[in-house]
């Protein structure tokens, strides 16, 4: 019974803190296109292209789709 339970509280609490932007993004990194010291990445899921600093991934979806308007 509380295996249930606690699988339920999870769903829920996963729903909740999940981070919106990021849910269909897969960032893959190409080496190759790398620029002085930044990293490129391109999504998987929609074709965005962002570099940002050594060592860091990124943290939105940049999906040009996507775009606020106004």
């Amino acid at each position: 019974m509380l295996i249930p339970i606690g699988l339920i509280i999870a769903f829920v609490l996963i729903a909740i803190f999940a981070r919106r932007g990021m849910r269909l993004c897969r960032w893959r990194m190409d080496r190759t296109r790398d620029q002085d010291g930044l990293q490129f990445f391109r999504c998987a899921a929609c074709g965005a292209e962002v570099l940002v600093p050594m060592g860091k991934t990124p943290q939105d979806c940049r999906d040009p789709r996507r775009a606020k308007k106004g």
